[in-house]
């Protein structure tokens, strides 16, 4: 049976899923979205000008429910440019993201929910598997809280997990660079409050995929320079502690 919302009716949360040559995974995330205990939500899915068929796989599920939403772009632009996309369209009270090969687990949203009503921004933990859902990595247990120094440090905010009150925060927008743009949106939110809080039990599965550069510290090293120097504008001095703090951190993450 085909689930219909009212066209003006205002979702309480908004999900932004930017997707590229996605149709492998793209379903079951979906269906985890579906599955969660809370119902009142839309489903933004960008669409970075895929070659495969994710956009006809979407337009399909879509058909039987009509809380997603397809958004094609005509030329791929990056994940920053659709996730901004997707933030700027959300109507919702809060706004989260999901990749298009992460899953939730059914009370992801409720929690958040229920953690957002006591702090703006909230972050949850989650299990590392691999491609076909086995185990790979230890479970990432985020901190109690971060803040703006915290997350210079090692972002421990990651897309699937992060839930922003943005009726109370507002919409912020993520800097079009080609990596850590997730990382420049929290700390825009970090410069305006506090700390975000984390959730200590896992919410999701982040599936590593073959060659993920995320793995890749050393390919990343320019990148996170770039970010520190030119997006945050710190001093060369502060940036090379940051970024030796970071890339401590990373190997941690990575070998545990």
């Amino acid at each position: 049976m085909a689930i219909k919302k009212p066209i003006d009716a205002r979702p309480l949360v908004s999900i932004v899923t930017p997707s590229y040559n996605s149709e492998k995974f793209i379903a079951e995330t979906i269906a985890s979205v579906q599955k969660q205990t809370v119902t009142d939500w839309e489903l933004l899915i960008i669409d970075d000008a895929s070659s495969d068929d994710t956009v006809a796989c979407v337009k399909k599920l879509r058909e039987k429910d009509s809380r997603i939403h397809c958004i094609p772009l005509s030329e791929n632009k990056g994940p920053a440019h659709a996730r901004n996309l997707g933030i700027q369209k959300a109507k919702g009270k809060y706004l989260t993201f999901l990749d298009a090969d992460d899953l939730w687990f059914p009370e992801f949203l409720e929690r958040s929910i229920t953690e957002a009503k006591k702090h703006s921004f909230v972050f949850a933990s989650y299990k590392r598997l691999d491609e076909n859902l086995q185990p790979y990595l230890s479970d990432f247990i985020v901190p109690d809280k971060v803040s703006y120094t915290d997350i210079l440090k090692s972002n421990a905010i990651s897309c699937l997990t992060a839930f922003i009150n943005i009726e109370v925060l507002g919409k912020k927008y993520m800097p079009l660079i080609k990596k850590r743009q997730d990382m420049g949106l929290w700390l825009q939110y970090l410069k305006k409050i506090d700390y975000a809080y984390g959730i200590q039990e896992p919410l999701a599965i982040y599936r590593i995929r073959r060659n993920s550069l995320s793995r890749n510290k050393t390919g990343l090293i320019k990148y996170q320079w770039q970010f520190y120097r030119e997006v945050e504008q710190l001093s060369v001095l502060a940036s090379a502690y940051y970024l030796t703090c970071w890339a401590y951190k990373g190997f941690v993450k990575y070998r545990s």
